[in-house]
């Protein structure tokens, strides 16, 4: 179902698909250059809603704002991944999701975006990093609360010093996985499945 979704500034285009008797809702913040159609990320959601997780991919930047130095404007994404959560939560009633957890899935520039929400939102209960950039979350690393999964390909060199220099920052429950093999795009046989598996078990743990 394609939502729109309106903020302050800007209104938003989202996929929302929350399964019946789902027991947790994931926001998906895609990388630079990427969508809310990113087949990567459809590929993850669908197996999270097979686990009973509903899932909004969502578009953190409108068309016309699209452009590279927006991709990687990482406060405005967190901004906008904020306000997405709390749309999400005043539409609790109609969207039947009352009392759900909330997680954060990001990949590439949209993992640090997730971080630096989650870091100010207490009430969101995961977040899970594909090939992500948590190190341009920066300082608020050490206040992510929220338990947190750092998904790297064993072939994408520098993003796994990088994330492993982020993991180190990190106060909360956490852990990373190395998916052998992989490169940035987890493009390999087997490898995207992987990470569905990893990041499934995650939230499935954190949300329910």
């Amino acid at each position: 179902m394609t939502m729109k979704i309106p903020l302050r500034d800007v209104t938003l285009e989202g996929n929302l698909l929350i399964p019946p008797g789902a027991k947790g809702v994931v926001i998906f913040a895609h990388g630079s250059g990427s969508s809310r159609l990113s087949p990567r990320n459809q590929f993850v959601a669908e197996h999270l809603r097979e686990s009973d997780l509903g899932t909004l991919l969502v578009d953190l930047l409108a068309p016309e704002e699209d452009v590279v130095e927006e991709r990687f404007n990482i406060g405005l994404l967190a901004l906008r991944l904020q306000g997405i959560t709390d749309w999400v939560r005043k539409q609790t009633e109609a969207l039947e999701t009352r009392g759900m957890k909330i997680g954060y899935f990001g990949a590439s520039t949209g993992a640090a975006a997730a971080l630096i929400a989650a870091a100010g939102d207490p009430k969101i209960s995961a977040v899970v990093s594909r090939g992500g950039r948590p190190d341009l979350a920066g300082a608020v690393l050490p206040r992510v609360k929220a338990p947190t999964l750092l998904i790297v390909g064993g072939e994408d060199t520098p993003v796994i010093e990088m994330n492993r220099e982020a993991f180190d920052l990190l106060g909360c429950v956490k852990d990373l996985v190395i998916v052998p093999g992989a490169t940035h795009l987890f493009e390999e046989a087997g490898a995207l499945e992987q990470v569905a598996r990893h990041a499934e078990l995650w939230f499935v743990k954190c949300l329910t």
